[in-house]
């Protein structure tokens, strides 16, 4: 056992600590986190908001600076993956199950339930319901996952660096990073990816539950999801078994393959025409208001805040909580590239895709609502997607395909969480032993199954998104320590060369 960093003892001890409060006093664990996430929420909200506004600007100098010919890896590295590979592998492990759990869900929430205007069922609400959707699923999400990959990659593959998160600080903190600090930032990280996973398998285990009932009957509750949950567990270990260039590249092609197909069907089944033009429309109205959605906190409007709490605010402490796991493995697949192809990569087809499917989901629900087809509006998020596809066409054919890729989003996820653990455990090693793998893909979905016996789910969520605060100023500090190390190689580079 000694290639198991202390790393992963600390961790365990927190998570037995967290898990055994949820469940000793479920109550008081979901008051107490709630307390302190919504204390999280009004007062962070505008360092959030700013944190992820800087990244975007950063990730688009890099774009266009010197920096962007910079490999990641030796010089004469070549990508290990297919682009097409590499874009389906971060786009399920970075989206994967939030699509077909608010791709519809969300839109028509900003347009019938509560939106960010006070306007509801307006043609107004439409289009902000879908600029919205953009918003918070587009480029800031995207460069934000993308600033901390390329910080990953760059010490990792360029410099020697392990796999570490602690390793992006060296250039300002130097050894300190191997010590007692360096542990202390590669526990958070890793503690986050542990919960953040542990929620989506139990989010996910929920809305398979909720499809199988709607296409078969199948009871909703515990006893169903528990035995979602074991079946998928099995699945998603052997694929993490066989390691990046097997199961989980396989199985993200699969992914992408299943969700373009999914979306195809809702485009020619929905209202077709009205779909490209509320995505023309509605595209070109994210663009034009970027710069203010980016900034606005509704300091003076304290409904509007609310709804910034419950929605923005919320996603960006969210997406900062899945940030650990998610840009360490974009960061795995991506040796090779330059850091503009890394980056016009990780941001832009990403972005497309979220936007489009967003566009199509939402609209067909909108529609459907405004039909009064079926009250969608009033029912539970995992239901909506599956209720609009009973208005459609083919519709219980269109749900099967659905619950296939969430199984196959669902075990994806979780098969590159428990690498990217495993890789944490075993002092950044590129292959960490099965046996770690085994370890973290079992204790991952026993996390899910117990806080969902006690209802803990949301509780958990409340943890992950507290657990992102500390870790944003982490990704403060790679900003300084990254720009500095480039610097660094560029002077390099033009000294070798002269």
């Amino acid at each position: 056992m000694r290639k198991i960093s202390s790393v992963f003892y600390i961790t365990i001890g927190l998570i037995i600590l967290a898990v055994g409060y949820g469940v000793l006093a479920p109550q008081s664990f979901a008051e107490q986190t709630g307390k302190i996430q919504n204390f999280v929420a009004s007062t962070f909200g505008w360092y959030y908001l700013m944190l992820l506004s800087v990244l975007v600007i950063i990730c688009l100098f890099l774009i266009f600076s010197p920096f962007g010919k910079i490999r990641l890896g030796k010089d004469t590295d070549k990508p290990e993956f297919s682009t097409v590979s590499w874009i389906a592998m971060l786009f399920s492990a970075g989206m994967g199950i939030g699509l077909v759990f608010y791709g519809a869900a969300e839109p028509l929430s900003h347009y019938a339930v509560m939106s960010s205007t006070g306007e509801l069922n307006t043609p107004s609400a439409f289009k902000e319901g879908l600029r919205q959707s953009f918003f918070h699923w587009g480029i800031h999400v995207w460069a934000m996952y993308g600033f901390v990959a390329l910080s990953l990659a760059f010490f990792q593959f360029r410099k020697g660096e392990p796999g570490l998160i602690s390793s992006t600080l060296k250039p300002i903190f130097g050894n300190k990073m191997n010590g007692p600090w360096g542990v202390l930032v590669d526990v958070l990280a890793v503690f986050a990816t542990a919960f953040g996973v542990a929620t989506t398998l139990g989010f996910g285990a929920v809305q398979i539950n909720a499809g199988l009932n709607y296409l078969f009957g199948v009871e909703i509750g515990t006893q169903s999801q528990f035995i979602i949950i074991l079946v998928v567990t099995v699945l998603f270990i052997i694929s993490a078994w066989s390691g990046l260039s097997k199961g989980i590249q396989y199985l993200s092609n699969l992914n992408l393959v299943l969700a373009i197909a999914l979306l195809i069907l809702v485009v020619i089944l929905g209202p077709t025409l009205l779909i490209f033009n509320m995505y023309s429309d509605s595209l070109g109205g994210y663009i034009a208001n970027f710069v203010k959605m980016s900034f606005s906190t509704s300091p003076l409007n304290s409904e509007n805040r609310q709804w910034l709490d419950m929605w923005t605010i919320f996603y960006w402490a969210w997406w900062i909580s899945w940030a650990p796991f998610v840009s360490m493995f974009i960061a795995r697949v991506s040796k090779g590239r330059t850091i503009r192809e890394f980056m016009i990569g990780v941001m832009i087809a990403p972005t497309i895709l979220c936007t489009f499917w967003f566009t199509a989901f939402g609209t067909t629900a909108i529609e459907a609502q405004k039909a009064g087809v079926v009250n969608l509006a009033d029912k539970a998020t995992e239901l909506v997607v599956f209720e609009l596809f009973s208005t459609l066409p083919w519709g219980v054919f269109i749900s099967i395909v659905a619950i296939v890729l969430i199984a196959s989003f669902f075990i994806t996820s979780a098969d590159s969480a428990t690498f990217v653990l495993g890789m944490q455990s075993s002092y950044g090693s590129l292959t960490p032993p099965n046996s770690i793998k085994l370890i973290w893909g079992v204790l991952q979905s026993a996390i899910a199954l117990i806080l969902l016996s006690v209802n803990g789910l949301d509780a958990l969520q409340n943890t992950i998104i507290i657990a992102a605060l500390p870790f944003s100023f982490v990704i403060l500090l790679m900003i300084f320590s990254l720009l500095k190390a480039l610097s660094t190689e560029l002077n390099l580079i033009k000294a070798k060369r002269k």
